[in-house]
C-alpha cells in the first residue's frame, strides 16, 4: 500500500482576498474572472489601491487548496513547490505542515528571493478574479521533486497553472515521467480559462500522450477541445483522458470514469465566494476514488464539498464547512 494517496506540485502562492466591486475591477483595468500574472509593482499597487474588506492570507495555488482539501478528508498528501528564504516564504510552509500535509520545504534549504503571493478579488457575484506574482516559484524545477516519495503516492496531481512559466512547465513534464516510471496514476487540472487560452500548446505538451484524470470547468473544457458543446468536448476530451470531470457551476458536474457519463447533481446554494472551489472539488474526487469508492460516488462528495465552499470566504472550508460535510461524507459516498 502506498505512503501517499495523493502527491501534488504547483506553485506556492500565499494567497490574499479581498472583497471588491465589479466598477473597481474596470477602474484598475483588471480582467474579471480570470488569472492574470503581474509583477510585483503591480500587485502592490492593487493591494494598496483596493479598499474593500481583507481576508486573512493563506498557503494557496490551486494544487496546495487541492492536497489540503484531500487531507481534511483524511487523505496522505504531499506536495512540492518552491518558496524563497522570507518571511512570506516561512508563513507558506509552516501553515502548510499545519494544514496536514507533507512538502519538500522540510528538507531542502530555501533560495534567496521572493516567495509568490496572489491577490484574489472576490465580486459580489461570486466571481473569483486573480492578480498573480509568481516570484521564486517561477522558477519551480525538477529539483524540488522528491522522487521516493512520488514513487510511494497513488496518484500524482499537477495543476495546469505550471504552463505558465518554462521551468515549471518543464518540471511538471517531467516529473509526470517520473511518476509513470513508477506507475503512478496521474491527474492534471486545466486551472484556468487564460491558460488554455495563452498556454494552450503547453498544455498539452504537459499532457503529452494522455493522463489517468482531467480536470477542467465548462470554459476550460470548452476552449481546450475547441468543440461547442459541453456533449462534444466531453467526446473530445476521451482521446487524451481515461477519465475527466468537467464541473459545470450551479449545474453540477459530468464524469467520465471510462466506460460512462455521469451527470453529478448540483446543490442550490447562495454563493458568495468561488475561490478555491474547483481545487476542493479536485481534492475531495481523489480522496473518494483513493478510498475505494466509485467515481460517481466521489464526484458526489466532490460537488457537496465545492458547493459548501462557495458560500464561504477563502479557498478552503472553515471548521464548521467542513464539519457540515463530514457530517454527510459517508451518505454521499456511499450512493
Amino acid at each position: 500500500m502506498a505512503k501517499y494517496q495523493i502527491y501534488g506540485i504547483g506553485n506556492a502562492l500565499v494567497d490574499v482576498e479581498i472583497e471588491v466591486t465589479p466598477e473597481e475591477l474596470t477602474r484598475l483595468e483588471i480582467e474579471k474572472g480570470v488569472m492574470t500574472l503581474v509583477e510585483e509593482e503591480r500587485h502592490d499597487e492593487l493591494m494598496s489601491a483596493l479598499t474593500g474588506a481583507q481576508h486573512k492570507r493563506a498557503c494557496g495555488g490551486s494544487a496546495a487548496n487541492t492536497v489540503i482539501g484531500a487531507a481534511k478528508f483524511g487523505a496522505q498528501s504531499f506536495y512540492s513547490c518552491k518558496v524563497a528564504a522570507d518571511e512570506t516564504g516561512d508563513f507558506y510552509a509552516a501553515d502548510l505542515a499545519n494544514e496536514g500535509v507533507t512538502t519538500n520545504l522540510t528538507e531542502m534549504e530555501r533560495e534567496e528571493g521572493k516567495t509568490g503571493k496572489c491577490l484574489v478579488m472576490v465580486t459580489p457575484d461570486a466571481d473569483r478574479t486573480m492578480n498573480t506574482f509568481l516570484g521564486i516559484t517561477g522558477e519551480l524545477s525538477a529539483a524540488q521533486v522528491d522522487e521516493a516519495a512520488l514513487a510511494d503516492s497513488e496518484w500524482l496531481y499537477i495543476e495546469g497553472y505550471l504552463v505558465s512559466s518554462p521551468s515549471a512547465r518543464e518540471a511538471a513534464i517531467q516529473t509526470k515521467a517520473i511518476a509513470e516510471k513508477h506507475q503512478v496514476k496521474t491527474a492534471l487540472s486545466l486551472s484556468d480559462p487564460n491558460m488554455v487560452k495563452f498556454f494552450g500548446d503547453g498544455l498539452k505538451d504537459m499532457i503529452g500522450s494522455g493522463v489517468d484524470f482531467l480536470f477542467s470547468n465548462e470554459d476550460e473544457a470548452l476552449m481546450y477541445t475547441g468543440a461547442e458543446t459541453v456533449d462534444a468536448a466531453a467526446e473530445a476530451l476521451k482521446s487524451v483522458a481515461k477519465g475527466f470531470a468537467i464541473t459545470l457551476g450551479a449545474e453540477g458536474a459530468l464524469i467520465w470514469d471510462g466506460s460512462e457519463l455521469h451527470s453529478i447533481e448540483p446543490h442550490k446554494v447562495e454563493p458568495v465566494d468561488s475561490n478555491g472551489a474547483g481545487d476542493l472539488f479536485a481534492g475531495a474526487f481523489l480522496y473518494g476514488i483513493t478510498h475505494g469508492h466509485s467515481h460517481k460516488n466521489a464526484g458526489r462528495l466532490a460537488s457537496f464539498a465545492s458547493a459548501t465552499l462557495v458560500t464561504e470566504f477563502g479557498p478552503r472550508l472553515s471548521a464548521a464547512g467542513l464539519e457540515k460535510v463530514l457530517a454527510r461524507k459517508e451518505e454521499l459516498l456511499n450512493g
